[in-house]
Protein backbone atom coordinates (compact mmCIF):
# COMPACT_ATOMS: atom_id res chain seq x y z
CA UNK A 1 0.00 0.00 0.00
CA UNK A 2 3.36 2.38 1.06
CA UNK A 3 4.21 1.75 -2.96
CA UNK A 4 0.85 2.59 -4.28
CA UNK A 5 0.24 5.78 -2.54
CA UNK A 6 4.30 7.20 -3.27
CA UNK A 7 3.70 6.23 -6.87
CA UNK A 8 0.55 7.97 -6.91
CA UNK A 9 2.19 11.24 -5.12
CA UNK A 10 4.99 11.23 -7.52
CA UNK A 11 2.84 10.44 -10.42
CA UNK A 12 0.25 13.62 -9.60
CA UNK A 13 2.94 16.00 -8.84
CA UNK A 14 5.15 15.03 -11.88
CA UNK A 15 2.22 15.84 -13.77
CA UNK A 16 1.90 19.22 -12.17
CA UNK A 17 5.58 19.99 -12.57
CA UNK A 18 5.25 20.58 -16.31
CA UNK A 19 2.41 22.69 -16.70
CA UNK A 20 3.93 24.90 -13.91
CA UNK A 21 7.27 24.87 -15.57
CA UNK A 22 5.51 26.35 -18.62
CA UNK A 23 3.73 29.02 -16.83
CA UNK A 24 5.85 30.31 -14.18
CA UNK A 25 9.35 29.62 -14.99
CA UNK A 26 9.19 30.02 -18.98
CA UNK A 27 10.97 28.84 -21.79
CA UNK A 28 14.03 31.58 -21.61
CA UNK A 29 14.86 30.57 -18.50
CA UNK A 30 14.94 27.00 -19.43
CA UNK A 31 17.06 27.33 -22.25
CA UNK A 32 19.45 29.65 -19.48
CA UNK A 33 19.32 26.31 -17.20
CA UNK A 34 20.03 24.46 -19.18
CA UNK A 35 23.26 25.88 -20.43
CA UNK A 36 24.38 26.72 -17.27
CA UNK A 37 23.14 24.14 -14.61
CA UNK A 38 27.06 22.71 -14.00
CA UNK A 39 28.05 25.79 -12.18
CA UNK A 40 24.40 26.59 -10.61
CA UNK A 41 25.11 23.10 -9.28
CA UNK A 42 29.09 23.43 -8.36
CA UNK A 43 27.65 26.47 -5.98
CA UNK A 44 24.69 24.94 -4.25
CA UNK A 45 26.54 21.66 -3.90
CA UNK A 46 27.39 22.40 -0.71
CA UNK A 47 23.65 23.71 0.49
CA UNK A 48 22.53 20.48 -1.55
CA UNK A 49 25.19 18.56 0.86
CA UNK A 50 23.64 20.11 4.43
CA UNK A 51 20.10 19.56 3.71
CA UNK A 52 20.88 16.06 2.49
CA UNK A 53 22.35 15.34 6.00
CA UNK A 54 19.59 17.28 7.88
CA UNK A 55 16.68 15.14 6.33
CA UNK A 56 18.89 12.02 6.50
CA UNK A 57 19.26 12.27 10.29
CA UNK A 58 15.64 13.65 10.44
CA UNK A 59 14.14 10.48 8.95
CA UNK A 60 16.30 8.32 11.07
CA UNK A 61 15.42 10.11 14.46
CA UNK A 62 11.75 10.43 14.20
CA UNK A 63 11.32 6.63 12.98
CA UNK A 64 10.53 4.14 15.63
CA UNK A 65 8.15 3.72 18.17
CA UNK A 66 6.74 6.42 20.03
CA UNK A 67 8.47 7.80 23.00
CA UNK A 68 8.13 8.91 26.51
CA UNK A 69 10.79 11.05 27.40
CA UNK A 70 10.34 15.48 26.67
CA UNK A 71 7.74 17.96 28.18
CA UNK A 72 4.05 16.45 28.02
CA UNK A 73 1.70 19.49 26.17
CA UNK A 74 -1.21 17.86 25.06
CA UNK A 75 -2.97 19.16 28.00
CA UNK A 76 -1.44 22.61 27.92
CA UNK A 77 -2.36 23.10 24.30
CA UNK A 78 -6.03 21.95 24.47
CA UNK A 79 -6.27 24.34 27.32
CA UNK A 80 -5.02 27.21 24.94
CA UNK A 81 -6.63 26.02 22.13
CA UNK A 82 -10.12 24.87 23.82
CA UNK A 83 -12.79 24.53 21.16
CA UNK A 84 -11.25 26.40 18.14
CA UNK A 85 -10.46 23.83 16.10
CA UNK A 86 -14.20 22.24 15.97
CA UNK A 87 -15.01 25.23 13.52
CA UNK A 88 -13.39 23.30 11.03
CA UNK A 89 -15.33 20.63 11.63
CA UNK A 90 -18.84 22.43 11.54
CA UNK A 91 -17.85 24.12 8.02
CA UNK A 92 -17.21 20.21 6.97
CA UNK A 93 -18.42 18.84 3.80
CA UNK A 94 -17.60 16.65 1.03
CA UNK A 95 -15.81 18.53 -1.24
CA UNK A 96 -13.86 20.09 1.17
CA UNK A 97 -12.68 17.32 2.39
CA UNK A 98 -11.71 16.27 -0.72
CA UNK A 99 -9.99 19.29 -1.52
CA UNK A 100 -7.73 19.81 1.58
CA UNK A 101 -7.20 16.19 0.91
CA UNK A 102 -5.44 16.70 -1.82
CA UNK A 103 -3.66 19.81 -0.36
CA UNK A 104 -2.68 18.17 2.61
CA UNK A 105 -0.69 15.14 0.46
CA UNK A 106 -0.62 15.91 -3.05
CA UNK A 107 -0.57 20.20 -3.14
CA UNK A 108 2.03 20.40 0.03
CA UNK A 109 4.54 17.95 -2.15
CA UNK A 110 4.37 20.14 -5.35
CA UNK A 111 4.80 22.91 -3.23
CA UNK A 112 8.27 21.86 -1.97
CA UNK A 113 9.24 20.51 -4.96
CA UNK A 114 8.24 23.14 -7.48
CA UNK A 115 10.12 26.31 -6.34
CA UNK A 116 13.42 24.14 -6.00
CA UNK A 117 12.89 23.87 -9.86
CA UNK A 118 11.56 27.48 -10.46
CA UNK A 119 14.80 29.08 -8.09
CA UNK A 120 17.63 26.94 -9.47
CA UNK A 121 16.55 28.42 -12.63
CA UNK A 122 16.88 32.06 -11.83
CA UNK A 123 20.76 33.10 -13.30
CA UNK A 124 21.73 33.80 -9.80
CA UNK A 125 21.57 30.90 -7.11
CA UNK A 126 21.06 32.58 -4.10
CA UNK A 127 17.56 32.20 -4.02
CA UNK A 128 17.89 28.26 -4.67
CA UNK A 129 19.85 28.27 -1.64
CA UNK A 130 18.14 30.16 0.67
CA UNK A 131 15.11 28.24 -0.30
CA UNK A 132 17.34 25.20 0.94
CA UNK A 133 18.76 26.64 3.70
CA UNK A 134 15.46 27.61 4.44
CA UNK A 135 14.22 24.32 4.50
CA UNK A 136 17.31 22.41 6.27
CA UNK A 137 16.56 24.94 9.54
CA UNK A 138 12.64 23.85 9.43
CA UNK A 139 13.94 20.29 9.75
CA UNK A 140 16.57 20.94 11.93
CA UNK A 141 14.78 22.94 14.54
CA UNK A 142 11.66 20.95 14.06
CA UNK A 143 13.40 18.05 15.19
CA UNK A 144 14.89 19.83 18.36
CA UNK A 145 11.24 20.93 19.65
CA UNK A 146 9.90 17.32 18.68
CA UNK A 147 12.71 15.69 20.97
CA UNK A 148 11.99 18.38 23.75
CA UNK A 149 8.25 18.47 23.60
CA UNK A 150 5.85 15.29 23.48
CA UNK A 151 2.12 16.27 22.08
CA UNK A 152 -1.09 15.04 20.52
CA UNK A 153 -2.96 16.19 17.72
CA UNK A 154 -6.75 16.64 17.72
CA UNK A 155 -7.39 13.21 15.89
CA UNK A 156 -5.47 11.15 18.91
CA UNK A 157 -7.64 13.61 21.79
CA UNK A 158 -10.56 13.99 20.56
CA UNK A 159 -13.26 11.09 19.38
CA UNK A 160 -16.88 10.37 18.45
CA UNK A 161 -19.05 12.63 16.39
CA UNK A 162 -16.88 15.60 17.26
CA UNK A 163 -14.51 14.30 14.34
CA UNK A 164 -15.62 13.89 11.09
CA UNK A 165 -12.83 15.04 9.16
CA UNK A 166 -10.25 13.03 9.73
CA UNK A 167 -7.67 12.44 7.09
CA UNK A 168 -7.53 8.99 7.32
CA UNK A 169 -11.49 8.17 7.04
CA UNK A 170 -11.58 10.23 4.59
CA UNK A 171 -8.27 8.63 2.55
CA UNK A 172 -6.96 5.49 5.43
CA UNK A 173 -4.39 4.79 2.84
CA UNK A 174 -2.66 8.42 3.38
CA UNK A 175 -2.13 6.52 6.78
CA UNK A 176 0.64 4.30 5.48
CA UNK A 177 2.71 7.67 4.20
CA UNK A 178 2.56 10.12 6.86
CA UNK A 179 3.84 6.48 8.96
CA UNK A 180 7.09 6.52 6.63
CA UNK A 181 8.08 10.24 8.11
CA UNK A 182 5.85 11.32 10.99
CA UNK A 183 5.26 10.18 14.61
CA UNK A 184 1.70 10.94 16.36
CA UNK A 185 4.00 13.01 18.81
CA UNK A 186 5.04 15.24 16.66
CA UNK A 187 2.43 17.91 16.14
CA UNK A 188 4.20 20.97 17.56
CA UNK A 189 5.19 23.08 15.87
CA UNK A 190 3.32 21.75 12.38
CA UNK A 191 6.07 21.59 10.08
CA UNK A 192 3.63 21.12 7.17
CA UNK A 193 2.79 24.56 8.20
CA UNK A 194 6.41 26.07 8.79
CA UNK A 195 7.43 24.61 4.82
CA UNK A 196 4.60 25.95 3.68
CA UNK A 197 4.96 28.93 5.15
CA UNK A 198 8.49 29.48 4.08
CA UNK A 199 7.56 28.93 0.45
CA UNK A 200 4.67 31.44 0.66
CA UNK A 201 7.12 34.25 2.16
CA UNK A 202 9.80 33.56 -0.31
CA UNK A 203 7.16 33.44 -3.03
CA UNK A 204 6.50 36.84 -1.85
CA UNK A 205 10.01 38.18 -1.08
CA UNK A 206 10.54 36.75 -5.18
CA UNK A 207 7.44 38.25 -6.44
CA UNK A 208 8.77 40.45 -8.99
CA UNK A 209 11.02 37.32 -10.53
CA UNK A 210 8.06 35.27 -10.42
CA UNK A 211 4.91 37.19 -10.54
CA UNK A 212 2.33 34.51 -11.10
CA UNK A 213 3.96 32.32 -8.78
CA UNK A 214 3.71 34.44 -6.05
CA UNK A 215 -0.24 34.53 -5.84
CA UNK A 216 -0.34 30.70 -6.12
CA UNK A 217 2.37 29.68 -3.89
CA UNK A 218 -0.05 31.83 -1.22
CA UNK A 219 -2.72 30.75 -1.67
CA UNK A 220 -1.41 27.11 -2.23
CA UNK A 221 0.36 27.79 1.55
CA UNK A 222 -2.32 29.20 3.33
CA UNK A 223 -4.56 26.24 2.34
CA UNK A 224 -2.17 23.50 3.58
CA UNK A 225 -2.08 25.56 6.88
CA UNK A 226 -6.27 25.60 6.96
CA UNK A 227 -5.55 21.69 5.82
CA UNK A 228 -3.51 20.69 8.81
CA UNK A 229 -6.24 21.80 11.22
CA UNK A 230 -9.54 21.13 8.92
CA UNK A 231 -8.24 17.19 8.88
CA UNK A 232 -7.92 17.35 12.43
CA UNK A 233 -3.88 16.70 12.13
CA UNK A 234 -2.53 19.60 13.36
CA UNK A 235 -4.10 22.50 16.74
CA UNK A 236 -4.08 25.70 15.79
CA UNK A 237 -1.49 26.71 18.08
CA UNK A 238 0.77 24.21 16.45
CA UNK A 239 -0.21 26.18 13.37
CA UNK A 240 0.84 29.54 15.06
CA UNK A 241 4.03 28.02 16.35
CA UNK A 242 4.95 26.56 12.43
CA UNK A 243 4.19 30.08 11.45
CA UNK A 244 6.73 31.61 13.55
CA UNK A 245 9.06 28.72 12.49
CA UNK A 246 8.78 29.84 9.06
CA UNK A 247 9.83 33.51 9.48
CA UNK A 248 12.39 32.47 11.65
CA UNK A 249 14.08 30.06 9.15
CA UNK A 250 13.69 32.64 6.16
CA UNK A 251 15.46 35.12 8.28
CA UNK A 252 18.13 32.72 9.22
CA UNK A 253 18.62 31.96 5.44
CA UNK A 254 18.80 35.66 4.16
CA UNK A 255 21.47 35.98 7.47
CA UNK A 256 23.24 32.94 6.16
CA UNK A 257 23.63 32.71 2.33
CA UNK A 258 25.60 35.26 0.50
CA UNK A 259 27.32 36.07 3.73
CA UNK A 260 28.79 33.24 4.96
CA UNK A 261 29.67 30.73 1.87
CA UNK A 262 30.41 26.90 2.97
CA UNK A 263 32.58 26.62 -0.22
CA UNK A 264 34.74 29.89 0.52
CA UNK A 265 35.35 28.14 4.39
CA UNK A 266 35.77 24.88 3.06
CA UNK A 267 38.75 26.64 0.44
CA UNK A 268 40.27 28.16 3.23
CA UNK A 269 40.61 25.24 5.59
CA UNK A 270 42.06 22.99 2.56
CA UNK A 271 44.51 26.33 2.29
CA UNK A 272 45.69 26.52 5.89
CA UNK A 273 45.87 22.32 5.72
CA UNK A 274 48.22 22.99 2.54
CA UNK A 275 49.87 25.63 4.55
CA UNK A 276 50.98 23.31 7.44
CA UNK A 277 52.23 20.67 5.56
Amino acid sequence: MLTEVLTRVVIVVALMLPFSIAIFVGRQRLVTTFSEWRPRLRMSAPTILVLTVVLLFNRVMRSGTERDVGFHMTATIRRIEGDFILIFQEIATTELTMYFSFIYVYGYTFLLVFPAIAYFAMSDTKMFRRLLTAYAFNYAIGLIVYTLVIAYGPRNVLAGPELVTVLYDHSPEYQHLTREVNRNTNVFPSLHTSLAATVGILGYLTRSSYPKWYPVSVLLAVSVVISTMYLAIHWAVDVVAGIALAVVCVQLSYWLVGRWSITEQFGRLIERFDDHR
